[in-house]
């Protein structure tokens, strides 16, 4: 990968200074990519445990790993160091882990984070956490102290699998060198089958430096680990008919469909028995936004069509969904007359939060695909749900609420506007990852979501930091995909050191700060729930330009630009589109007063979603 020089970097600064003046001037150059290049190794060979653990990574096929090394985990940094796996080096573990995650959610691969013994491994807890909440293949490398010393707290120890153990799939502590591929096969397996999730690799460091045989591959020892791929098929017949029979059905379509490789199945499906569908926050792309039997989002900031259609259904078929607060709304009073269809790869999940009148045990695509022909057996012998009073009343609502936003008053910029504009001139090839707030709400209801693995954030832990790191991750991974983050000012300041980190590998990101000078989600509420009482939200960005981003981004290598008006929003999102040598970061300074609507308040019913402040839809009585 080539990486940019001093001279270089200047030279880009200059340039998209140019450009925004003159995009069509702009230089279109791209950093080009060196992909890894598995090496060919004996089988068999005499080496330490960290040879061992860096002969696994490749023989695994693992191309990137982030990570800082320290002092437990420093003698695998030897090997590494002539190795063909890329060893990118973040500037906070934090970074590695989320850099990792967004690698996994772009490529649908595993990602690989790497930190040392203590603090190197506990600042991996939250992006591990974070992973475990979205189902994400990860594989978390820690050194830990020497075995001798392990429970004596010694310098930098800490019990990194105590710790990580409610929030990983599964954990290791190796014991003894000769474990090693054994182990990394066993965490490579379990991350990346059945739901994917985070799975802990600790080595002591005297494990490393002892010497021992590198034998591959290795036989896997997880006897009671069979995750259940295939569903049954009493139950998918009994969901066809439900599906053929009913006046009122949705299709809940949640994260779990991506991950199986399911959207095409999933269109089919749709298309077949023209029933609505619905994606969370975490499947967007399953699904074209563009589709006219999409009804969007559902839940707290959802779309008043898709909230409506779950919350009337008389059917709901959930495909790879966990039935998420932030969805159901109050549980009690979630869609009372739906009969429920539920389909998961993790049957701990199947009525966890509301009962299911039909489990399904099952991968998302083999789900879909036994659907598919259930349901055309049900076509072929004359069952089918007429469902156009159903499309009536959804198209009805459709037109009368729309996403939309107001301009703001004071003439400052419309974040929305910026999103908007953003979204249409990237393109839905393009790869968005979104930080946590505001800003993700509206990068969710703004740009339009055609194809899988273009929608990338934090959605079950709601990770402040995610986004920098995160595009690092995916850039790496898709080397030739344009890759936008889009941040907010609060977001932003908690990883953007990472910044520093593409800068010197040549991972070309974008950044979009939607800064409207304050934590802006949480100045929502206090402006709806604490009477406009605004405890410590302000963040100075506005007021004091601290700090200044466009100086920033130039001191962490990047190329810095700013746009205060709509008239400069397409020229400068275009300035930025033209580089492609260095990471760019656009400082929007939008105004500090719009909000996210719609909106269903917590703890509240759905059936109380407000479509802007001050204005519920207004439904039939015979309705909601």
């Amino acid at each position: 990968m080539t990486r940019p020089t001093p001279e270089t970097l200047a030279h880009s600064v200059r340039r998209a200074r140019n450009a925004a003046d003159a995009p069509g001037d702009a230089d279109h150059t791209r950093a080009a990519a060196t992909p890894a290049v598995p090496a060919v190794r004996p089988a068999s060979a005499q080496v330490s445990g960290a040879g061992s653990l860096v002969r696994s990574l490749e023989a695994l096929g693992v191309d990137v790993v982030f990570g800082i090394p320290g002092g437990a985990i420093l003698p695998a940094y030897d090997p590494l160091y002539d190795s063909t796996v890329r060893h990118i080096l973040v500037r906070h573990e934090q970074g590695a882990g989320h850099a990792a995650t967004g690698y996994a959610q772009a490529t649908g691969r595993v990602g690989v984070c790497i930190a040392t013994s203590g603090p190197g491994a506990t600042n991996l807890v939250t992006p591990i956490a974070d992973a475990y909440m979205d189902s994400v293949p990860l594989v978390a490398i820690t050194g830990q102290v020497a075995r001798p010393a392990i429970g004596t707290d010694a310098f930098q120890e800490a019990d990194i699998q105590g710790i990580t153990l409610p929030i990983t799939k599964h954990n290791f502590l190796v014991q003894d060198a000769s474990e090693i591929p054994r182990v990394l096969a066993e965490a490579f397996h379990l991350a990346s089958t059945g739901r994917p999730g985070p799975v802990l690799v600790d080595i002591p460091k005297d494990v490393l430096q002892a010497p021992t045989t590198f034998a591959w591959p290795p036989t896997l020892d997880l006897p009671g680990y069979r995750p259940t791929l295939h569903p049954h098929g009493k139950q998918i017949r009994e969901a066809a008919r439900l599906m053929s029979g009913a006046r009122r059905p949705v299709l809940y379509v949640g994260g779990g469909v991506l991950k199986a490789g399911a959207t095409e199945g999933l269109r089919r499906l749709a298309e077949l028995t023209g029933i609505p569908v619905v994606t969370t926050l975490m499947a967007l792309g399953a699904f074209p936004d563009s589709h006219r039997q999409h009804l969007g989002m559902p839940g707290m900031h959802g779309t008043v069509a898709a909230v409506y259609g779950l919350q009337k259904a008389d059917l709901i078929v959930a495909l790879g969904a966990r039935f998420d607060d932030r969805v159901t709304g109050k549980l009690d009073s979630f869609a009372p007359d739906a009969t429920v269809v539920h389909a998961d790869i993790d049957p701990a999940e199947i009525g966890k939060n509301r009962h299911a009148d039909v489990p399904i045990v099952g991968d998302a695509r083999h789900v879909i695909d036994e659907l598919l022909a259930a349901v055309t057996a049900e076509q072929a012998a004359g069952r089918g749900a007429d469902l156009a009073d159903w499309w009536a009343q959804l198209d009805d609502l459709r037109e009368r609420y729309p996403l939309g936003y107001e301009e703001p008053a004071d003439g400052t910029l419309s974040p929305q506007y910026v999103i908007k504009r953003l979204g249409e001139i990237a393109g839905s090839d393009a790869i968005y990852v979104a930080g946590v707030g505001q800003h993700q709400m509206w990068a969710s209801q703004f740009i339009s979501y055609e194809k899988p693995q273009t929608w990338l954030n934090s959605g079950g832990l709601g990770t402040m930091g995610y986004a920098v790191p995160a595009a690092m991750g995916a850039k790496v991974g898709k080397p030739d995909t344009v890759v936008w983050a889009i941040d907010g000012d609060g977001c932003f300041q908690m990883t953007n050191q990472e910044l520093a980190t593409c800068a010197l590998e040549g991972i070309p990101v974008k950044i979009a700060v939607i800064n409207n000078g304050n934590l802006g989600m949480v100045r929502q509420w206090q402006t709806l729930f604490y009477g406009e009482r605004y405890s410590n939200t302000d963040l100075g960005t506005h007021k004091h330009r601290i700090p200044d981003f466009v100086k920033l981004a130039e001191a962490l290598g990047c190329v810095g630009l700013r746009c205060e008006t709509a008239e400069d929003v397409d020229r400068t999102i275009e300035a930025a589109m033209a580089i492609n040598d260095a990471p760019v970061v656009i400082d929007f300074v939008v105004g500090k007063d719009a909000m996210v609507w719609p909106m269903v308040a917590a703890g509240t019913s759905n059936d109380e979603i407000m479509f802007a402040r001050g204005v519920r839809p207004a439904f039939d009585e015979d309705e909601i």
